[in-house]
């Protein structure tokens, strides 16, 4: 009876909900790390970002051609900046920035606190709570990020973790943002302002993204046009999708955390990266996290309800 209570209470959950797109993305962006690292070998941090979010923001306005989307407010448009400023243009400089001088273990730590950031931050902005179970969730899921990244590497401490950190604080915004305006705007719209005023302010990279374009190996043609459609896209427009359907930020947000154990198993798939024993460790952690977080209340309830 407890078992069927707490599968009726997921099913439901899944249904008309903003888990399907959360899922989407998560992994369209999972798939992001493995392309990335293709292009990289050929393209420059910078020039990639922009042509992926150019890419990106072409698709978009074609979509919104096609179904004949309107033009936002003019009152609106300074949030539209500020989401592409903080989920694009500022995100992709300092993740970089930090890269530079912090191994990808390291980033990868440091980033997945975007979650917690953005709980804390819905808290005081727009008064979310969570639950204890939930909190708890939060903690359980850091620490199979931390098992997935550093159980085989070591530590990097200097000025990137500075970077890094401001750069989880900028998505967080950016994620703030997203709920705000889904509010008002279909994710379509929202979606595709936000890449499109990203787009434009990375174009200060465009001389040199079209210089690496000229002499591009024809697979690079490939690499790009997936990073630009796939996880940025149709990627960032069901990230917005999540949002405008969850009644909490926090719920959609925590999804991030599979991250680095989906952009491990792309790695193996696609780049022959062999995941190893922490990467199995850590994304059980992850995902039994997750699962706490999304479907503990459904346990507890069913608990309360047999007692």
């Amino acid at each position: 009876m407890q078992k069927s209570y707490i599968l009726r209470g997921i099913t439901m959950n899944f249904k008309n909900s903003f888990h399907p797109f959360a899922i989407i993305t998560i992994l369209f962006w999972s798939s992001a790390f493995a392309f990335t690292k293709l292009s990289l070998q050929h393209f420059s941090a910078f020039s990639l970002g922009f042509l992926r979010y150019l890419i990106g923001a072409v698709t978009l306005i074609i979509f919104g051609v096609l179904t004949k989307m309107k033009l936002p407010e003019i009152k609106d448009i300074p949030w539209f900046l500020a989401a592409g400023a903080s989920g694009f243009f500022f995100y992709i400089i300092l993740f970089n920035m930090g890269l530079l001088t912090v191994s990808s273990a390291t980033s990868s730590v440091i980033i997945a606190t975007a979650p917690l950031i953005t709980a804390f931050l819905s808290r005081f902005i727009y008064h979310e709570k969570l639950m204890s179970f939930q909190w708890a969730a939060f903690l359980i899921e850091f620490v199979g990020v931390i098992v997935l990244t550093l159980m085989n590497s070591t530590f990097s401490v200097n000025i990137g973790l500075l970077w890094l950190f401001i750069a989880a604080f900028s998505f967080s915004i950016y994620n703030l943002l997203q709920r705000k305006l889904t509010k008002k705007y279909t994710a379509l719209q929202v979606t595709t302002f936000s890449v499109v005023s990203g787009s434009c302010m990375l174009a200060v990279f465009a001389p040199a993204a079209i210089r690496e374009l000229s002499t591009a190996p024809t697979a690079q043609f490939f690499y790009i046009t997936y990073l630009g459609v796939f996880p940025s896209a149709i990627s960032y427009l069901a990230w917005a999708k999540a949002f405008s359907k969850s009644k909490n930020t926090s719920h959609v947000s925590n999804y991030l955390f599979i991250n680095p154990f989906m952009a491990s198993i792309f790695g193996f798939v696609i780049n022959r990266e062999v995941p190893g024993s922490a990467a199995v460790i850590g994304g059980g952690i992850i995902l039994f996290g997750v699962l706490i977080f999304n479907f503990g209340g459904s346990f507890f309830k069913a608990s309360a309800k047999k007692s």
